[in-house]
């Protein structure tokens, strides 16, 4: 009896537990991804952290493909990407604090700064 209690306290206090993902968290994991990618090496002259495939995934490309962009007045930059980096940051920041609204529009502001990568 007393460990089906014990087994139904825990299952109450772990379901009330705050979740750890947030939506704006997996947004800047996935621009993070972005950001190291090999396009984003390309725009940017450098080799991403951990090599040219850093994304962890599977399906990532070794080298950037060489095509244009669907839109050809969204132009990346060096400077962009830089500065993307630095609005992920204060994304995370806001993204700690609680403050989810703020988070998307900072991860929005630097999608818009990094560009079309290749």
């Amino acid at each position: 009896m007393r460990m089906t209690y014990s087994l139904a306290l825990l299952l109450v206090a772990a379901g009330t537990a705050p979740a750890l993902a947030t939506p704006c968290a997996d947004e800047i994991t996935t621009l993070e991804r972005r950001l190291d990618s090999a396009g984003a090496a390309q725009v940017t002259g450098t080799v991403p952290p951990g090599g040219t495939t850093s994304s962890h995934s599977d399906k990532a490309l070794a080298k950037a493909p060489d095509v244009k962009p669907s839109d050809p007045s969204v132009k990346p930059s060096a400077a962009g990407v830089a500065e993307a980096r630095k609005l992920v940051e204060k994304a995370r920041a806001e993204d700690k604090a609680g403050k989810a609204d703020a988070c998307r529009d900072t991860i929005l502001q630097a999608k818009e700064k990094a560009g079309a990568l290749p």
